[in-house]
């Protein structure tokens, strides 16, 4: 569970300690990797609450989401076509698609934790 949040942390961090300005062309480039980044910090999440958290999985799974997501958005400059709102969509369903399911997880956990403190008392 640390590993996630220490790459969220990490890179809260140096988003707001330098004054890095992107230009305009690259603003479609930098929202999917933005969100193929979240997508993979979400995913870390659910895992760990799933108790399935792999270290390699989590890491190689971020390069190649932002890596697929910058070649979509690439291709899609190149044919002239917004291919990147493909990724768009795609991220965006998986980001709230796991965010669904970690409320879910966290509201079970704490159902049950609290289910199990009324009987541990009876």
């Amino acid at each position: 569970m640390w590993l996630p949040i220490l790459f969220l942390i990490i890179g809260v961090a140096l988003g707001l300690l330098t004054d890095i300005q992107v230009p305009e062309a690259y603003s479609n480039y930098l929202s999917i990797a933005v969100l193929a980044a979240f997508d993979t910090l979400l995913g870390g999440i659910r895992a760990q609450l799933e108790k399935n958290f792999n270290d390699l999985v989590f890491i190689t799974g971020f390069i190649f989401n932002v890596f697929l997501a910058a070649i979509l958005a690439f291709l899609g400059v190149q044919l002239g076509v917004d291919l990147y709102l493909a990724a768009v969509f795609a991220f965006g369903f998986r980001l709230f698609q796991n965010l669904g399911i970690i409320r879910r997880k966290v509201i079970d956990q704490k159902l049950l934790g609290r289910k199990f403190e009324k009987n541990s008392r009876s």
